[in-house]
Order: structure tokens, then C-alpha cells, then sequence
């Protein structure tokens, strides 16, 4: 069996990780274009890391424009084979308070613009999205979670908003009582999909920075108030990160999930039918399967 090797994608305000030995910030070049930065790999104790910012280091990049394809592909070109997602999110719920984790297990997607699939014309496949976010990798977060006294709330689903702007009141509103969302935020989507299509484990930690502007007491989002909660957020994610990944290092047994054979009966189209163009581009995320 291959060993794991995690891949961190850093959100707003986590731009590194503190600590890995042999780090080298190493260009990856994909058929997708350039991901967000280069990706910054190391070890943390025997396992192997790559950490890629999501927006760049220096926040360049908004959540519409980040490159969601490239970053995936770089990261399984890497060798990575299960993913760590670090977003700052508002919250819907009182109980999920700023300051508190939240390792998300479903996602409503609410974005518009922006390329959600490696496949298309050409090459059609159709992956199972039932259970977004890898249960294993939840468990383990969460075990990590309490070992250093970090609250985190062990499911929540995350909406993804198209961005840049923040929700309306009235947004706010209907997502949190008809729609159900316990959190919201602008990048995880279609991140999560595209982890899905390469056969990646992936989960999600939502750092709650905020009650977006739904709560009576808190009024509307402030940017201020925001990066405040997030700098304290920031440094509980990378002990978090530090804690977990040891939990994960050694042979990689298959998912129970079966995240890593995602793409098993997945695609549709016929061989002799299949763009040799998009085949040559699906090499790392989809080459176990189409050779």
C-alpha cells in the first residue's frame, strides 16, 4: 500500500505551515493552468505534506477566479491522496459561535461562475457527491480537535455563496430557516466536487468567524471584527493541522468510503468515443481509471 501524504489547502489568513522539515516551495505545473501559488512541501514528523494557499500568499486571489481545477491537479500530481481544507465561514447557528470549528459534512452550492468538473465534452462522468466530505478524515480532525482543546462541531453543512460580496439579510435569513445551512462561505465549492472526480479524501475545517448578518445581536458582518476572530482562528488551524496528521501517516488502506474509487463506474462515455485532447489532460486525476 502507498503511504498517505496530506494535502493542506490554506484559507483566508493561513498562507503557510509553521514547523515541516525538508520544506521546499515547489512549482506544479497542470493541463488547468497555474494553481493559486506555488505548494509548499515537506514532512511533519514521518508524513509527507503539501500546503497550498488557497488565494495566494498575500490574499491575491477572490473566490470566483481561484483556479479550483488547477489546485486539485497539482495536488494529485503530487502524490497527495487526502486533502485538508482550512475556510473561514459565518455561521447560522448560536451554538457554532465565532472561534468554534466546524468539520463540515455536506455543502449546498450556490455559485454560478465558475468551472465545477474535470470532465465535459469529450468525456463525460458522473461521481457520487451523497456524502461530500470524508467521513475517516473527520473522525481523525475531530480526535485532534479535542486532544487540543479546540471545540469543533462534528458536522454542519456549508453554503457556498457565489461572492465576492456578503449574504443580504434576507439571504441570511432563508438560508439559515428554510435552507438548513449551519455555515456559510465562498471558496469549498467546487473544491470539494473536483477532490471528489480525482478520488481524493477530502474534508473541510470551517473556522466560524462570524453570524454573517442574520442574528439580532450582532448586527451585519464587519471585516474588522472578522480578522480579528480569524488571527486567533488561524493559529488554532495549524496546531490542529500538526495534531492530525501524525494520526494519519503509515499505509494508506482504501477508504471505507471509497472516496479513492470515486470514479470506478463514473464515466459514461464509450472508448472509442472519448477526446484524446481531454484524455491527455485527465491524466493524474482520472489516469487510474482511463488509463
Amino acid at each position: 500500500m502507498a503511504k498517505a501524504k496530506i494535502g493542506v489547502i490554506g484559507g483566508s489568513g493561513l498562507y503557510a505551515i509553521e514547523g515541516l522539515r525538508d520544506e521546499d516551495w515547489v512549482t506544479v505545473e497542470t493541463p488547468w493552468g497555474a494553481p493559486s501559488d506555488q505548494i509548499l512541501t515537506g514532512r511533519l514528523g514521518d508524513v509527507e505534506v503539501a500546503f497550498l494557499p488557497r488565494h495566494g500568499r498575500g490574499h491575491r486571489i477572490d473566490p470566483t477566479s481561484i483556479p479550483y481545477r488547477a489546485n486539485i491537479d497539482a495536488l494529485k500530481r503530487l502524490g497527495v491522496t487526502d486533502v485538508i481544507s482550512v475556510s473561514a465561514c459565518g455561521s447560522f447557528r448560536d451554538e457554532m459561535a465565532p472561534g468554534d470549528f466546524v468539520l463540515v459534512d455536506q455543502f449546498i452550492d450556490r455559485t454560478v461562475n465558475r468551472e465545477r468538473s474535470f470532465f465535459g465534452a469529450g468525456c463525460v462522468a458522473h461521481v457520487s457527491l451523497a456524502e461530500p466530505t470524508c467521513a475517516r478524515l473527520r473522525g481523525a480532525l475531530g480526535r485532534a480537535a479535542a486532544a487540543i482543546g479546540v471545540k469543533a462541531h462534528p458536522r454542519g453543512t456549508y453554503l457556498t455563496m457565489e461572492g465576492p460580496q456578503f449574504s443580504t439579510l434576507a439571504e441570511s435569513r432563508m438560508y439559515r430557516q428554510h435552507w438548513g445551512a449551519d455555515v456559510i462561505g465562498m471558496t469549498n465549492m467546487p473544491e470539494a466536487k473536483l477532490a471528489r472526480e480525482a478520488e481524493l479524501c477530502y474534508a473541510t475545517i470551517a473556522m466560524v468567524t462570524d453570524y454573517d448578518s442574520w442574528h439580532p445581536d450582532h448586527g451585519e458582518v464587519d471585516i474588522t471584527s472578522i480578522l480579528t476572530v480569524m488571527h486567533e482562528n488561524v493559529g488554532h488551524a495549524r496546531s490542529l493541522v500538526e495534531q492530525v496528521v501524525p494520526m494519519l501517516a503509515g499505509a494508506r488502506a482504501p477508504c471505507p468510503q471509497g472516496c479513492d474509487r470515486a470514479l470506478e463506474f463514473a464515466v459514461m462515455t464509450a472508448p472509442e468515443q472519448r477526446d484524446p485532447a481531454l484524455l491527455a489532460k485527465l491524466d493524474a486525476v482520472a489516469g487510474r481509471v482511463l488509463g
